[in-house]
């Protein structure tokens, strides 16, 4: 079968469209036939080598994915998964007591066929496409847990969202208009900000002119001092979202409401951020910590898809011997939502 492998760390010129052998399943799990995988800022971190992770070489990148089952092993509950299911991979892997990430410590999707445990699988609802399954499970399915579950939107609330226009931006986006929230979403580019106006933001920023800050006091308005429960004026955003991290942390506290929540999952900007403690204490301010998601994240997702109720935003299609090409794009901060890549099944 043909997959994508780096055999040393670097850029997307380390990448090979090769041969390889065709896995076959073990007990308990489907080889399943690959029809869609999407790419991740995980990917570029994978592929140019993390700081204390040992990567196993040769990888396969790719941690969303989906496609249909093509054979199960020894000991697959037939009752539940038959030949020819369309299916959603949940890609973080038990292994023994820890977890492991395909496309990072295991092998991921970026291959013709891939095998996986019967519990990581998800039926994909028929209305809901290969490409939209498999820009679900890390991006959205982080900006779910983040939004919903950690700092719990509300109807009439502010938002502001920093780097709204990736994959975990753009879900943000329509998770928290879903709730009836006011979205300040923030791009680097007028074409970028022009599609979050599509999408439904009330507002944009321009990073790459615009401040901020300065926009988000403007259109929130000036937060004002909580005294006990009590609060001296309304301005300010509710939630921030915010995993930039670096230089942009700071100027994020001074944009939230008091009360405010920041909801953080990441930090591509640098881990390394200086917090103003006064603000926290002053304005009562909560820094909302949210890690990935679960597998009952992904089929909410798939469910939501299904009804209508969210649209995965796919930037382009390509083949998979193109995966060099999309990671490019990605690292060049060309992409509006997510990027995916099918294989081409003989």
């Amino acid at each position: 079968m043909k997959a994508i492998r780096f055999h040393e760390h670097g850029g997307p010129e380390v990448l090979k469209y090769e041969d390889i052998p065709e896995p076959e399943p073990g007990p308990g799990e489907c080889l399943v036939k690959i029809m869609a995988t999407t790419l991740n800022g995980a990917d570029v971190m994978t592929v140019e080598g993390i700081p204390g992770l040992t990567i196993p070489l040769p990888m396969i990148p790719g941690i969303d994915t989906a496609g249909e089952i093509a054979a199960l092993g020894h000991g697959v509950d037939g009752s539940k998964w038959a030949v020819g299911d369309r299916v959603s991979v949940y890609g973080i892997i038990p292994v023994g007591e820890a977890f492991r990430l395909m496309g990072e410590t295991l092998p991921g999707a970026c291959c013709d066929y891939i095998t996986v445990a019967q519990t990581n699988l998800l039926p994909i609802p028929d209305n809901v496409s290969y490409v939209q399954a498999a820009a679900l499970p890390v991006a959205y399915g982080t900006a779910l847990r983040m939004m919903v579950k950690r700092a719990r939107v509300q109807a009439g609330e502010k938002v502001l969202i920093l780097g709204a226009t990736g994959g975990v931006g753009t879900c943000c986006v329509q998770l928290a208009k879903m709730a009836g929230a006011e979205v300040l979403a923030c791009g680097s580019s007028e074409w970028k900000v022009e599609r979050l106006k599509e999408l439904g933001a009330d507002h944009v920023v321009n990073v790459s002119k615009q401040d901020f800050l300065e926009e988000s006091r403007r259109i929130f308005g000036r937060p004002r001092v909580a005294v006990g429960d009590k609060v001296k004026g309304t301005g300010g955003a509710d939630i921030v979202v915010n995993y930039t991290g670096g230089d942009t942390l700071e100027p994020s506290q001074k944009a939230m409401s008091s009360h405010g929540r920041m909801a953080v999952c990441g930090a591509t900007a640098g881990y390394q951020a200086t917090v103003d403690l006064r603000y926290i204490w002053s304005f009562e301010q909560q820094i909302i910590g949210s890690n990935g998601w679960d597998i009952e994240d992904q089929e909410e997702l798939l469910d939501m898809v299904s009804e209508g109720r969210l649209d995965p935003i796919i930037h382009a299609e390509r083949p998979l011997k193109e995966y060099p090409l999309a990671l490019r794009e990605l690292i060049d901060r060309q992409v509006f939502g997510k990027s995916a890549v099918l294989p081409e099944h003989d």
